[in-house]
């Protein structure tokens, strides 16, 4: 049995995908019952940027015109729904995340996007390259996401200290 097979591969990707978009639903649902901080905002993409070490396996070069395509279509398209649903609140002088009935619709609507386009992608290239360009559509939603959490939770705080 060849656990590098690439039927295998697509297997293993869609489960982790699957499973990564279930733990993002329990842990944003649990995390918007504790205060916001900078900390908290800032660490995740931190967290994901350990992934660009993919990119040192052979397996996973893509052009750069395909990367950095990959890239915007996760800081245009895909961070767009994420930044309208989050909305922040003050209460007794904490930030809080607003709970979001529209943020997992959101979050399992960009699943099943993701999974149709993980499959039409990889007709074209390797189970290695689309996880890599899947990757850095993740990333560029991410870091364009949270970057956008940091400017809101820093106006209310701001505003909160000015008053």
């Amino acid at each position: 049995m060849n656990l590098m097979n690439p039927s295998y591969m697509q297997i293993a990707f869609t489960v982790g995908a699957m499973a990564m978009a279930v733990a993002v639903l329990f842990i944003r649902l649990k995390a918007s019952r504790r205060p916001v901080t900078v900390k908290k905002i800032i660490i995740p993409p931190l967290g994901m940027t350990t992934g660009l070490f993919m990119f040192v396996v052979p397996e996973t070069h893509i052009p750069i015109l395909w990367g950095i395509i990959a890239f915007a279509f996760g800081w245009l398209l895909f961070s767009y729904p994420l930044i309208r649903t989050t909305k922040f609140e003050n209460i007794g002088g904490e930030i809080y995340a607003e709970r979001s009935r529209s943020f997992i619709f959101i979050l399992i609507g960009l699943l099943v996007v993701r999974l149709l386009l993980h499959e039409a992608v990889e007709q074209y290239v390797s189970v290695m390259q689309t996880a890599a360009l899947f990757f850095l559509l993740a990333y560029g939603m991410i870091i364009r996401w949270r970057l956008f959490m940091l400017k809101q939770y820093r106006v209310m705080t701001e505003s909160s200290t000015a008053s």
